[in-house]
């Protein structure tokens, strides 16, 4: 069941950092896949149209179409032909010992980047936290 963006709701929103040195298709990517997984989008919300977020942010229509097209590969999202783009109702799955290395990866690039940048992990902790909806844990 599909959940259309209603007039006057409040949808799904990209912002970009221009000095991240992120590509912005990765980073509409990872803010889709961060939204997911906190639990600020869900299954069969409908996100912007290509051109919506586009004209949005300023950036180039291929840009979008790209990242969306890639989530779509990875199974994160489906489009419907006149319909729009929704987050994906399938998970995938992943091996138990695949999983463990990919979470103890981005850990690790995640403790060092922000270690580079000056923060303690009881920040990063608490940044993390703060990303939960209420009573997330």
């Amino acid at each position: 069941m599909k959940q259309q963006v209603q007039p006057g709701l409040t949808e799904f929103g990209f912002r970009l950092d221009a000095h991240s040195g992120v590509p912005v298709y990765r980073q509409l990517i990872d803010q889709v896949q961060a939204a997911v997984a906190t639990g600020a989008i869900k299954t069969g919300d409908q996100l912007p149209t290509v051109r919506r977020v586009a004209v949005d942010l300023a950036i180039n229509p291929n840009t979008v179409a790209r990242a969306y097209r890639e989530m779509e590969l990875r199974g994160i999202l489906d489009t419907e032909q006149g319909t729009g783009t929704f987050v994906a109702d399938r998970q995938v799955e992943v091996p138990s010992a695949e999983r463990h290395r990919q979470i103890a990866q981005l850990a690790t690039e995640f403790v060092a980047r922000a270690g580079s940048a000056g923060f303690t992990i009881g920040e990063l902790q608490q940044a993390l936290d703060q990303l939960l909806p209420e009573g997330g844990r």
